[in-house]
């Protein structure tokens, strides 16, 4: 008797712990998880309302809702609760977010962010707290350990790597490469400048190295103009984005500069090109999307999109459509009751990823492998675009 009932207070005793520790990891044992009793589905969304980059959260929210509106509000036929965070400029932002959204709210998932230093802020807890993160913008080249990051849109040398041999075979001379200062523009401008110089091309720079504009706060680019027009360039590439694309657009036009501008994508896309107005024109540029892709993803993508906002959807918009589309993929095949590990794991086993920018699927880096387009900034039927003029390159691993 003494024995039996000191084995069933020891089974009982690892029950109870079981219990704790699944309560502590967001299991579907917790009895106050909502979405352990078949509720909804809390998930993070951390969009930037303010700053820089407030146009690309606008369209970040954009696209994602219009995946909820166009399948019944709902991912994975769960119900789901969203709580929203500044991503603003900064790593602190992202950090003071990113603990509200795990500690506060436990969340399932966490969704977003647009610039690398908030990736960089956000990336060590999802790690730690095991909570897949579904990123919507830039992914630095600093990330080790993935395990539990999932980018929708691109890593931040893609876009210039894209570009590099195009402009080392098309332009006659050294091109002057410049970006802003921190660890995206480093990334998105070392992109272009590694293959560029590596296949035989020359940079004008007069040091032979990029140059870079303090971030955020850079909103005279003239004095950087002018230091390329005293330069033997050819051409120039850039990477800017938010505010700082639309202010280096017009400044660069209205130097009088003929000098043919190239861009990573991201200078002329979304907001900022409706902002930059006839500034852009003619501007060349590489991304992993255009509105006029013709796949069928793409035209009911962009029928509805129209529909609902009237106007052109761009890559922002595209990258938070495809993670809730991802998401309500993996939901569905999560189990009857998902914790952020089954989640995690059933999009570690998506296939091909049906895209309005063209099927893509993860690599092993977690991030898309997927065609680039070289693009022109033109005038077309429905207003300024970015229309495509080739097929670039596939990329990523």
């Amino acid at each position: 008797m003494t024995r039996r009932r000191t084995r069933w207070r020891l089974g009982a005793g690892l029950a109870a712990a079981a219990l704790a520790i699944g309560g502590c990891s967001g299991s579907s044992l917790d009895p106050d998880d909502p979405a352990a009793a078949g509720g909804p589905i809390h998930i993070g969304l951390m969009w930037p309302q303010s700053g820089v980059y407030k146009t690309v959260g606008d369209d970040f929210a954009r696209g994602w809702q219009l995946y909820l509106d166009t399948h019944g509000g709902k991912l994975g036929g769960r119900e789901i609760r969203t709580t929203v965070v500044d991503e603003a400029d900064g790593k602190q932002s992202a950090r003071t977010g990113i603990k509200k959204l795990i500690e506060q709210d436990r969340v399932r998932v966490v969704v977003g962010t647009i610039s690398s230093d908030a990736v960089q802020a956000i990336h060590p807890v999802i790690t730690e707290k095991k909570v897949p993160y579904i990123a919507t913008g830039g992914r630095p080249t600093t990330l080790t350990d993935v395990s539990h990051t999932w980018h929708t849109s691109w890593q931040n040398r893609d876009a210039g790597n894209a570009i590099a041999d195009y402009l080392r075979t098309t332009v006659k001379g050294p091109v002057y490469a410049i970006g802003p200062d921190y660890q995206g523009g480093w990334d998105q401008v070392s992109g272009f400048v590694g293959p560029f110089v590596a296949g035989g091309g020359k940079l004008a720079n007069p040091d032979g190295k990029p140059t870079y504009t303090p971030f955020p706060n850079t909103d005279n680019f003239l004095p950087y103009i002018n230091a390329i027009a005293a330069t033997d360039a050819q051409a120039v590439f850039c990477f800017f984005g938010g505010t700082n694309a639309v202010n280096f657009v017009k400044q660069y036009d209205q130097s009088g500069s003929k000098l043919p501008l190239y861009a990573a994508g991201f200078t002329t896309e979304g907001a900022v090109l409706a902002a930059q107005g006839p500034a852009a024109d003619g501007i060349y540029s590489s991304l992993n999307y255009a509105p006029d892709l013709d796949n069928a993803a793409n035209r009911a993508f962009a029928s509805a999109f129209q529909q609902k906002h009237n106007a052109i959807p761009d890559l922002y918009n595209v990258t938070a459509y495809d993670a809730a589309l991802l998401l309500d993929r993996a939901i569905a095949d999560a189990g009857p009751n998902p914790t952020s590990e089954s989640i995690n794991a059933a999009i570690s086993r998506l296939g091909a990823i049906d895209s309005p920018r063209g099927q893509w699927r993860f690599g092993t880096e977690h991030s898309p492998i997927q065609p680039w387009y070289l693009r022109q900034v033109r005038p077309d039927g429905r207003g300024r675009a970015n229309v495509v003029v080739q097929t670039l390159t596939t990329l990523g691993r």
